[in-house]
């Protein structure tokens, strides 16, 4: 395919898979606008009352890049992983296949797909976070972005790779439950690890998801548990790892051939 052809397929995928979520926008982008507003009502106004300050800033400050994190993480994972699985067990990611579409231009639309509800999400929920905080800083814009950008990517791969080795619909939920659920709690999103103990701050270190969220309130707040290039550079290593995973998978056709 030459690039002009190739820009036409991505375009196609991404669109797809806008609309996809668009058209469900009850059931895509509302429910994290309410879940998010619930966690601000619980941990931020209620407990955070009690706790006053993290960090030096209230708790409230404190929370709200975990939380949009926490959403951008959920969403584009979810959105990937779903639509991919769909297409495979409608057996239409055949005719994806089999056409002259590339490899990395079928990846690079259903990433794209990831990231725009991630995005769009991500919109909502700090939306929502203006009715508990006066004013949402941002330090460092540049960090915010760029740590939105990476971490959707990433888990738009991870769904992918899901998806990929899934063989029934129960199968795509089994990551979300057991794995990213817990370590996204465990990642600082309602504490910093400074409070923890030596030791768990070392195993804590091994969560990759610790670096999305600091990097993320780095760019909010200016400060982060982790240093800001070690954040980004786990960000970028973790993405590379999961693109070359992901390419692989559908080169050989694992788990769409039989």
């Amino acid at each position: 395919m030459n690039q002009s052809t190739s820009l036409i397929a991505l375009k196609t995928i991404w669109i797809k898979e806008c609309t996809r979520f668009l058209r469900i926008w009850v059931q895509t982008l509302v429910p994290p606008a309410i879940t998010m507003t619930l966690y601000f009502v619980i941990f931020g106004s209620i407990v955070g009352e009690r706790i006053g300050q993290m960090s030096g800033v209230t708790y409230m400050e404190f929370i709200v890049p975990g939380l949009i994190m926490m959403s951008v993480i959920t969403n584009s994972y979810s959105n990937v992983a779903s639509s991919f699985f769909s297409a495979k067990f409608q057996r239409n990611i055949e005719e994806m296949l089999v056409s002259p579409v590339s490899t990395p231009v079928i990846i690079a639309g259903y990433i794209g797909g990831g990231m725009a509800r991630a995005m769009i999400v991500a919109v909502i929920v700090t939306a929502v976070s203006f009715f508990f905080v006066d004013n949402v800083h941002l330090e460092h814009p540049l960090y915010v972005v760029l740590t939105v950008i990476l971490t959707s990517t990433l888990f738009s791969l991870g769904g992918l790779a899901n998806a990929v080795f899934a063989k029934t619909f129960d199968d795509i939920s089994i990551v979300p439950t057991f794995v990213l659920t817990p370590l996204t709690y465990l990642g600082g999103v309602f504490y910093s690890v400074s409070l923890l103990p030596d030791f768990w701050q070392g195993v804590s270190m091994a969560n990759p998801i610790l670096y999305m969220v600091n990097g993320f309130r780095y760019g909010f707040l200016g400060q982060a548990d982790v240093p800001i290039g070690v954040a980004m550079a786990v960000l970028i290593g973790f993405n590379i790892a999961f693109f070359v995973l992901v390419y692989r998978l559908l080169s050989k056709g694992v788990g769409i051939r039989s």
